[in-house]
């Protein structure tokens, strides 16, 4: 290869990742700017907000119009039980409710026994997490690039947000019955 061929495949290469890689901001960018707008634009500095959710699940709805996703985000920044310790399930009884649902309590494990399970996350399923002294629950509202679960949950640093939680914790992942 002549040396003015190497600097224009090397020129082209540059390009390409260069192009590419601001293609992933402004993708990221637009769909941070619809999350928070969707979820009414309350969201907390402390909160790491999902960049992208790449799935949907066949059946349950886009991201964006699923009953129990959509719920869940309106509360985004808040804590609607009034409780002041270990209210994830609560949270979730309560976006259940909400939409129609049969509750499923106030104790994140106890979601584990909910509905019917299903294989992997999927937009509006309920992701069931372990964790040290108890368990974690929320609603999945999409999946990150790196197959992990985005996931709105009550009682995530003291309310209501959205974020990305290593698919390794999750324990069981369950749709409601009906």
């Amino acid at each position: 290869m002549r040396p003015s061929q190497t600097r224009a495949v090397s020129c082209t290469a540059s390009f390409a990742a260069s192009f590419a890689a601001s293609f992933a901001i402004i993708s990221i960018a637009l769909v941070f700017a619809n999350t928070t707008a969707f979820a009414g634009g309350r969201h907390h500095a402390r909160h790491r907000h999902a960049p992208a959710a790449t799935k949907t699940a066949p059946g349950l709805g886009g991201l964006f119009s699923n009953s129990l996703v959509a719920e869940a985000r309106k509360y985004v920044g808040t804590n609607p039980t009034g409780r002041h310790s270990l209210w994830c399930g609560a949270f979730m009884d309560m976006v259940l409710k909400n939409t129609g649902h049969e509750g499923g309590g106030n104790l994140a494990l106890g979601y584990e026994h909910y509905g019917t399970r299903v294989d992997g996350p999927q937009v509006g399923a309920i992701a069931v997490m372990g964790r040290h002294g108890g368990g974690h629950v929320g609603v999945v509202t999409g999946i990150d690039p790196s197959g992990n679960p985005i996931i709105v949950s009550g009682n995530h640093n003291n309310t209501v947000a959205e974020s990305v939680y290593p698919r390794s914790r999750i324990a069981a992942y369950v749709v409601p019955n009906g």
